[in-house]
């Protein structure tokens, strides 16, 4: 290749160009792992909830799971980053300084060849010159010979001009002999200088640009192999997060996630009775002038639990909703099992605060006495706000809890009374204690009763006499029933789903309205139970 070095100037120039190529390459594929790496976590980011109150946690296994499975993919994210931040340094940024640095060789190989081409170029041109210049003065010493031959053959020609043309042909003679071996001296040193070319310092810059492009070729092969062990290295560590998806996909436990919906919405209210027999042949037996309104069903009553609601919107009933109303210390807003378990909640809670406040106050007293027997080490009246301030939350504290406890024992002596009624059909009084309604309800307010039906006369027949002496009441509106009432207490009227009374006296605030019905039966149902619609000048009349 000792006459190709334009080629390899242009092959030199395209492994650089290659070089910086594969760079680019590597460039925009950190720019795919730190792009995709920040999508993730943008993802992770808008799934992961907020932070709640610990009430409000994800209980649920199939959550927790998912919440696990982002908590690994915002691991493999960071993973994503490494690979990114290892070709960086360990390829891209490699790449770029060798990049640097062998344009910079090539550079100098490239002068130092075209300083040697450029040497025998000049060398060359002194020994063409040398002998153009001898090539000159041989014809000029053969015009010189050829003119004194011509002379001296001249008869006419005087003795001075032959001596003339003898002289000029010594003279170029002479000249062409000095040319002669000033043309021999510089074919002898181009020919030397050309061998030195061609054979050593030609072959010694095409070595050194040989040495140069494996050079490159070998860290080619070095920047590929770091390309795949920055994605190597980082395997061990994804497998790990792809093994955390699933060890919390094997979490998931559809049976304690049902087990949590129980317990978070088991109310603790009874489920509701057997629908008793109406019996509508009785009005035939009856005259025409009878105003009496029937009780029937007044032996064997017993508390359902869908009797009433009270005007407790809102609540955790069988047919209610969830409670929009603000808490209320005792949870008295919650169902009976809802509020056992919150209850029971605030309690461990105070326990741990007394607690903690009780070896608070142990190591003042500690504290104290060590300040007494050495009094260098402190002041023991320093400690007195502190431990009167700690003696006091105690106090609070053990007021708390027994606060707490009442209540809880409330809650449990209902729910076990609820428990007897429902195993004992001889119980047919009305609960008129605390805040329970005769059918368990609970009500918004902590200070308002939720009452039964409002009781008349002591004794059926003054009930009934009291109605058979006044005149019936005017219909001011009429209701539909959403659901069926079976009116086991006294006073009450039963009624079927969708079936229409009339309103005769509006919901005074204890959740019971009465009505009355075709026949003329009259009686209270639970408010919540019916869609009441009024006349328009109802509440003026």
């Amino acid at each position: 290749l000792k006459d190709q070095f334009d080629n390899l100037d242009k092959h030199t120039q395209w492994g650089i160009d290659f070089l910086e190529k594969y760079a680019k390459f590597v460039k925009e594929r950190i720019e795919i792992e730190q792009n995709y790496a920040k999508q993730l976590r943008n993802l992770v980011k808008k799934y992961c909830p907020k932070r709640s109150p610990k009430d409000e946690e994800p209980r649920f296994t199939s959550c927790i799971a998912f919440f696990n499975i982002l908590n690994e993919l915002n691991d493999y994210a960071g993973q994503r980053e490494v690979v990114a931040e290892e070709m960086g340094h360990r390829v891209y940024g490699e790449l770029m300084r060798y990049s640097h640095d062998l344009k910079t060789e090539r550079k100098m190989h490239l002068q130092e060849g075209r300083k040697a081409q450029q040497y025998l170029d000049m060398c060359w041109k002194q020994m063409d010159n040398s002998k153009k210049k001898f090539e000159r003065e041989c014809r000029e010493a053969e015009k010189a010979q050829q003119s004194y031959e011509r002379l001296d053959n001249d008869t006419n020609a005087t003795k001075a001009d032959v001596e003339k043309a003898k002289q000029q042909l010594n003279l170029r003679t002479h000249m062409a002999d000095e040319n002669k071996n000033e043309y021999a001296a510089q074919l002898q040193n181009f020919n030397g200088e050309q061998h030195k070319h061609y054979y050593i310092v030609i072959p010694q810059i095409y070595k050194q640009l040989q040495e140069m492009d494996e050079r490159r070729t070998i860290k080619l092969s070095e920047c590929y192999k770091g390309f795949a062990d920055s994605e190597r290295k980082v395997i061990p560590i994804i497998s790990k997060c792809l093994e955390g998806m699933i060890l919390a996909a094997k979490s998931v436990d559809e049976h304690r996630d049902s087990q949590l919906v129980i317990d978070c919405f088991k109310s603790g209210f009874e489920p509701p009775g057997d629908f008793p027999f109406e019996d509508y042949s009785q009005n035939i037996y009856r005259t025409i002038s009878d105003g009496t309104i029937s009780t029937p069903k007044q032996e064997g009553m017993r508390i359902d639990s869908k009797t009433t609601v009270g005007k407790a919107k809102g609540k955790l009933w069988l047919f209610g909703k969830k409670p929009k109303g603000p808490a209320l210390e005792d949870f008295s807003h919650l169902p009976p099992e809802q509020r056992r378990k919150k209850l029971q909640q605030r309690i461990d809670e105070l326990n741990r605060e007394l607690q903690k406040e009780t070896d608070q106050k142990d190591a003042l007293i500690k504290m104290k006495d060590v300040y007494e027997k050495n009094p260098q080490m402190g002041d023991p009246g320093s400690l007195q706000p502190k431990l009167t301030e700690t003696m006091g939350n105690m106090d609070r504290l053990r007021m708390e809890i027994h606060k707490n406890e009442a209540w809880l024992s409330e809650v449990e002596g209902k729910v076990a009374a609820r428990s007897d009624r429902r195993h004992s059909s001889d119980i047919n009084h009305l609960v008129t204690q605390g805040r329970e309604s005769p059918e368990g309800s609970y009500t918004d307010d902590a200070n308002q009763e939720v009452r039964g039906p409002p009781q008349q006369h002591a004794h059926p027949n003054e009930f009934d006499d009291e109605f058979e002496d006044d005149d019936p009441l005017p219909a001011i509106g009429h209701c539909k029933a959403i659901y069926p009432f079976d009116g086991h207490n006294e006073g009450t009227l039963a009624m079927k789903e969708g079936e229409i009374l009339y309103i005769i006296e509006e919901d005074k605030g204890d959740g019971w309205t009465r009505a009355r019905r075709h026949n003329g039966e009259e009686g209270y149902v639970p408010t919540s139970y019916i869609d009441v619609t009024l006349e328009k000048n109802s509440k003026g009349a």
